[in-house]
């Protein structure tokens, strides 16, 4: 059992206010004898009445090093007495509260030049930071001060130099505000501004292991998807040699599961071979799109193989089967005492789950030995690929094919050896922005790899959101199930988003309206009608208390930048319904960061993206012909084997013309034509080209829309 639901198993003699979260995280620490409270009013009313400072640990049930500092600081009686003493205790989750999250990771950057989880800030009374970090160790260590030293001496600065923590709080709030102002920002809609993005991925790229920048290396899937997007024009050689090189490095590495598929959260070298072991929902969501379009554009094999290792991987672990819906994380440890220990392999290990001939080319392939990479315990490997198939024949004087099949072998006993150890847990909530993601996702892969079973599960999992957290008055909640939190913008963007991918695959009405109710209320609720652009939380939300600063999330970090995915949405709404104000509102959006962007580099990929749709208008592709044509399948399979950005393949039939399946916009573009005869159209912004039967034809014609809009003729 993992250590954070083994805690609530204990026979205790203390239990604190916890106990009764929603969150998994809160409740891992109802153990603790750490006076906790979460984060609300209570707290800081207690606060000011007991005249204490606030200590405020953030937090998430997938953090190895929040585990760490659990076990080391706040499972201590001695330090859990100075801290209830002292203050008065607040414990988030951000992945349940990521505007605290991210208001407060802003503060403490400002101090430590750094942010991450745990974060750990102290807070005046009124929820203002004036001093915080990282992670602390219990005790003094490497001339650097212990938690218990910290939390004494920030005691007496706050009771005895009042003046001065003060002052520290104001100019730490005046930071975040500042850092959030944006009126320098704003300026005419200039697409030219991609061109600072692609610059800074290309300079960044690491020639050598692929990705961008060096130790700890994270995966960049936005900039990823830009690079392949741009390589239809100028330079497309070279970007494409950088996608590659890049999606080859993060198969091969440890930070891809060898054995059980998906990838973990980073790579703390930039080989990509040690991750950090969680596994998340939105990277994992994101990496599968960038194999999936790493397969149109490169068409290498492996690039499927990936794929469907994702997928099995989330069928087996991170959904809920019966009713649909994609969890939020998988842990990275079973225990405090280990490092990724499920996922890792001594030599010993790995030759006690395969006969010989196995083991000798699992060894050689994933590069196993008696010494392996893990600091924790030096015998434990973590699999990574070392050499080709080809290579690996070589050694073993076997061909290719007959190396595949024996390593093959190799790799379904080692899953089965894995599965009889004692899994990391999984967090089964079901974020509502994370679960759009990755029904997003699913379609593409439904429609890529033709997988029916992917469709009818993202659509199950939609459905299920619809009926369990769409509000028609709020818009999106951020979760599905338990007490009901107020959705943020990435919620209503992302599953908005969603919603046309599903309406695109099933031509249901019911998701095209569902998508334009919800960014109507996004408009409303979370939109600024003066500076453009759309602020994380609703202008009518509860106050959040502390650091309430309005904030317009932007940056790719690591979730795709919401108000870039607000503009994306926006304009293919546009597109569909002919609504001008639609693109009217995309357009201010943009404008609202444009001269941001350069500061921004590669983590304004997603900005880049919608800046570059903007410009071209979305691409749809009209396949038309009756229910069964095999030409209008052929077409259809053909538009969806290239990866053109924000492109819409549209199947209509005799039947979906004639119903109200199709939006004005739609029906307007269609030129006068028999639907029952098998043709495709490629059409942006109501101009279409003449109709192709051919598929390759239409491929063609698909890459050549690169930069602007198609001439119709």
């Amino acid at each position: 059992m993992h250590h954070a639901v083994a805690r609530e198993k204990v026979a205790q003699t203390i239990e604190n206010r916890l106990k009764d979260s929603t969150s998994p995280y809160l409740r891992s620490a109802a153990h603790q004898p750490v006076d906790w409270h979460e984060w609300g009013q209570e707290a800081f009313d207690r606060a000011r009445t007991e005249g204490k400072p606030i200590l405020l640990d953030i937090g998430a049930v997938w953090c190895h090093w929040c585990h760490v500092i659990d076990r080391e600081s706040y499972e201590n009686p001695e330090i859990a007495a100075l801290i209830n003493r002292l203050y008065i205790a607040v414990k988030v989750d951000r992945d349940e509260r990521p505007d605290v999250d991210a208001r407060y990771q802003s503060a403490i950057g400002a101090i430590s030049g750094q942010g991450g989880w745990p974060l750990t800030a102290f807070l005046t009374p009124d929820g203002k930071p004036f001093f915080g970090g990282t992670y602390f160790p219990p005790e003094d260590a490497m001339g650097r001060p212990g938690f218990k030293r910290i939390l004494a001496a920030v005691s007496d600065a706050f009771q005895n130099r009042r003046t001065e923590v003060d002052d520290s709080a104001r100019g730490l709030e005046r930071a975040v505000a500042k850092a959030e102002l944006r009126q320098e920002a704003r300026g005419t809609f200039d697409a030219r501004v991609v061109d600072s993005v692609i610059e800074a991925a290309v300079s960044q790229f690491d020639r050598t292991h692929g990705g961008f920048g060096h130790a700890p290396k994270f995966p960049h899937s936005a900039t990823i998807d830009l690079l392949l997007e741009r390589s239809y024009g100028p330079d497309g050689s070279k970007l494409q040699a950088i996608v590659e090189r890049t999606l080859e490095g993060m198969a091969a590495g440890g930070f891809h599961d060898q054995i059980g598929g998906g990838f973990h959260r980073y790579a703390v070298d930039e080989r990509w071979t040690v991750p950090h072991f969680e596994k998340m929902s939105y990277d994992n969501s994101e990496l599968l799109k960038n194999y999936l379009h790493g397969l149109q554009v490169l068409g290498r094999r492996e690039y499927r193989l990936v794929a469907e290792g994702i997928l099995d991987w989330v069928g087996e672990v991170l959904s809920d089967p019966d009713d649909g819906g994609f969890y939020g994380s998988q842990d990275a440890d079973q225990t405090l005492d280990d490092d990724g220990d499920y996922f890792t392999w001594t030599q010993a290990e790995l030759r006690a789950a395969l006969p010989p001939d196995e083991a000798s080319a699992a060894e050689r392939y994933y590069d196993v030995a008696a010494r392996g990479e893990m600091h924790h315990n030096p015998q434990k490997n973590v699999l990574w690929i070392s050499k080709t198939i080809e290579g690996l024949g070589r050694e073993l004087t076997m061909s290719e094919d007959q190396a595949a099949l024996l390593l093959a072998r190799a790799k379904g006993n080692l899953l089965r050896a894995r599965r009889a150890r004692r899994p990391p847990a999984v967090d089964t909530t079901l974020y509502v922005g994370w679960n759009a993601m990755f029904v997003s996702a699913y379609l593409e892969a439904a429609n890529v790899l033709d997988r029916a079973d992917c469709r009818a599960f993202a659509l199950k999992t939609l459905d299920r959101i619809l009926d369990q957290a769409w509000d028609e008055s709020k818009g999106f909640l951020h979760r599905v199930g338990g007490p009901a939190l107020e959705g943020s913008l990435d919620d209503q963007v992302f599953a908005a988003a969603a919603l046309l991918d599903a309406y695109e695959a099933t031509f249901e009405r019911r998701y095209l309206d569902t998508a334009e109710r919800a960014i109507r209320r996004a408009v409303e609720r979370f939109g600024d009608p003066e500076g453009g652009g759309f602020f994380d939380r609703a202008n009518d939300a509860r106050p959040m208390g502390g650091i309430d600063v309005r904030r317009k999330p932007l940056q790719d970090s690591p979730t795709p930048g919401a108000n870039a995915v607000a503009a994306i949405v926006l304009d293919r709404l546009e597109a569909l319904t002919g609504e001008a104000f639609y693109r009217a509102w995309a357009e201010r959006t943009l404008e609202a960061f444009v001269g941001l962007i350069p500061q921004y580099g590669l983590f304004a990929s997603t900005y880049a993206l919608a800046a570059l749709l903007h410009a071209r208008r979305p691409l749809e592709i009209i396949v038309t012909g009756r229910s069964g044509d095999p030409t209008a399948a052929a077409l259809e399979k053909a538009a969806h084997s290239v990866y053109r950005f924000g492109r819409s393949v549209l199947r209509v039939t005799p039947e979906r013309q004639k119903g109200s399946c199709l939006p004005a916009a739609l029906a307007e573009t269609l030129p006068p034509m028999n639907t029952a005869e098998a043709r495709a159209f490629v059409c942006i912004a109501g101009s279409c080209r003449p109709p192709v039967s051919d598929p390759q034809e239409l491929r063609l014609l698909l890459r050549e829309a690169a930069t602007g809009a198609l001439s119709a003729s």
